[in-house]
C-alpha cells in the first residue's frame, strides 16, 4: 500500500506513480482520440448531420445515460472499498489477537521454560505469514529463525497451511494442560484468541473467494464502452474538433473509477494499493518477539 501525505495537493497533481490509472489507459485514450477525430472530420467535412435538428437530441440522451452510469460506478466503487476496508479490519484484529495471545502465554509460561516460550514466539507470528501467503496463493518454504521445531517443520505446503499451524498450536496447548503446566481454566482463558485466528482466516477467504458478480462487472464495462464510443456522435454537433479532448477526458474519468474498483476489490494481492500484509506480518513478528523474550 502506498503511504502518502493527504494534504500535499500539488504533489498529487504533478507527479505520477506506477499505479496511476492514466498509465494503464494511455493506449485506449490514443485509440479513442483517433476514433473521435475521424468522426469529427467526417461530420464536419462530409456528413453535416447537424443540419437535422432531431439528431441534436442525442446530447440529452447521453446526459441521462451518463447519470445512470455514474450511479453504477458509485455503487461499484463503494462495494470494492467495503471489501478493502473489511480486509483491513480483519488484519487489524489479527494484530490485536496475536499480541493478546503472546501476552497471555508470557504470563502463563514461566521464564525458565525456554522451549515452550520459544515455540509460541515463533508460531504466533508465523500464522500471519502463512495467512498472507495463503491469501496470495503462494507456495512458500517455511523459514524459521534458528533451529527448526519438528512440529512446525512438518507443515505441508500442499495443504491449508494456516489451519495446520492453528492445529499444531492447539495440540501444543492441550499437551501443556495435560502435563499440568497450565490449568483447564487457563486453557479456556487463551482459547478465544487462538480460535479467532481461524475465524479471521475464514473471513479473509470469504472476501477473496467471493468477487463482485461476473454479470454486474461485465455490464459496467460494456456500458462504459458503448457510452464512450457513441459520445463523439452526441457532441460533435456542438463542440466540433473539441470533441476529441472532451471524449478522452470523460473516458479517463469513467475508466479510472472502474480500474480503481478492480484493484481494491481484492485487497490481499500485491498491487500498490492493496493491503500492506507484509508490513502487518512483520509488525506482528516484532510485537510478539518483544513480548515473549
Amino acid at each position: 500500500m502506498i503511504s502518502y501525505q493527504p494534504k500535499e495537493w500539488f504533489k498529487f497533481i504533478f507527479t505520477a506513480k506506477r499505479s496511476d490509472t492514466i498509465r494503464q489507459l494511455v493506449p485506449f485514450m490514443v485509440i479513442l482520440s483517433l476514433y473521435s477525430l475521424i468522426i469529427a472530420y467526417l461530420e464536419l467535412s462530409y456528413w453535416n448531420l447537424s443540419a437535422d435538428n432531431q439528431l441534436k437530441n442525442i446530447t440529452v440522451t447521453h446526459s441521462l445515460l451518463g447519470f445512470v452510469l455514474s450511479m453504477l460506478l458509485v455503487f461499484r466503487t463503494n462495494t470494492a472499498y467495503d471489501r478493502w476496508w473489511e480486509g483491513r479490519k480483519l488484519w487489524g484484529s489479527l494484530v490485536n489477537n496475536s499480541r493478546n495471545l503472546a501476552m497471555k502465554m508470557n504470563a502463563l509460561l514461566p521464564a525458565e521454560d525456554k522451549k515452550e516460550r520459544d515455540f509460541f514466539r515463533r508460531s504466533i507470528p508465523l500464522y500471519a505469514q502463512l495467512l498472507r501467503s495463503h491469501l496470495r496463493s503462494e507456495k512458500t518454504r517455511l523459514e524459521l529463525d534458528e533451529q527448526e521445531h519438528p512440529e512446525l517443520a512438518g507443515i505441508k505446503s500442499s495443504e491449508h497451511m494456516p489451519n495446520q499451524l492453528a492445529g499444531i498450536m492447539t495440540s501444543r496447548l492441550v499437551r501443556l494442560q495435560q502435563n499440568g503446566k497450565i490449568s483447564p481454566e487457563q486453557l479456556l482463558f487463551i482459547n478465544n484468541e487462538l480460535s479467532s485466528f481461524t475465524d479471521i482466516c475464514g473471513a479473509c477467504e470469504r472476501v477473496k473467494n467471493t468477487p463482485i458478480p461476473y454479470s454486474y462487472s461485465v455490464f459496467v464495462k460494456k456500458f462504459i464502452f458503448f457510452y464512450v464510443m457513441t459520445l463523439p456522435f452526441g457532441y460533435v454537433f456542438s463542440l466540433g474538433y473539441w470533441v476529441v479532448p472532451v471524449v478522452v477526458f470523460i473516458f479517463f474519468v469513467l475508466g479510472s473509477l472502474e480500474l480503481i474498483a478492480e484493484e481494491i476489490e481484492e485487497p490481499f494481492g500485491g498491487d500498490a494499493n492493496d493491503l500492506p500484509t507484509d508490513k502487518i506480518a512483520l509488525s506482528i513478528k516484532k510485537s510478539v518477539e518483544d513480548i515473549l523474550i
